[in-house]
């Protein structure tokens, strides 16, 4: 008897779907855009000098970029200053987004898991699959469970071989 026969892949075998959050990663640079910069001594936005700012800047630089606007400074910014930022970003972003380098993470991953098909899951065993990416934010791990519960017979996290589990539907 030939010893290849005896050998049985049981992850192949255990019908097991893996979910990898990394092939929902929204390609395109991520820029921080600081209105910080935009500040009369750091400390307050002045209109017409914005203004001229947002009327000779070249917008076109944010071309296919995920842009996330935020101010890192302690200052009075009115809304409608992010509001100008982001109405002339957006004709050349992909994505542009109030606040930090991470919500913009969530707000891509979650345009991204919105367009799973969840039929393709109902009543699978699922592994979402962990560990390997650290651009994965948290958010997503967390959106993807959330979708993928109420349709799955079992859910778990980690590798095909190593799992944790985290739900199991009663039959």
């Amino acid at each position: 008897m030939d010893i290849q026969e005896n050998i049985v892949n049981k992850v192949a075998a255990s019908g097991l779907i893996t979910f990898n959050l990394e092939d929902y990663l929204e390609n395109g640079e991520r820029v921080l855009y600081d209105i910080k910069d935009n500040l009369f001594h750091g400390l307050m936005l002045r209109e017409k000098d914005f203004r001229d700012f947002v009327k000779e800047h070249d917008w076109q630089q944010y071309q296919d970029k995920n842009i996330a606007i935020t101010c890192t400074a302690d200052a009075i910014v009115p809304t409608w200053a992010y509001m100008l930022l982001a109405n002339k970003m957006r004709p050349f972003a992909n994505q542009v987004v109030f606040g930090s380098l991470e919500t913009l993470e969530t707000v891509l991953f979650s345009k991204a898991l919105a367009q799973i098909n969840l039929e393709d899951y109902a009543g699978q065993r699922v592994v979402v699959k962990g560990c390997a990416n650290p651009q994965i934010p948290i958010s997503a791990y967390v959106e993807v469970t959330a979708l993928l519960t109420p349709v799955v017979k079992s859910l778990m996290y980690g590798e095909p071989c190593s799992t944790v589990p985290l739900y199991k539907r009663k039959d």
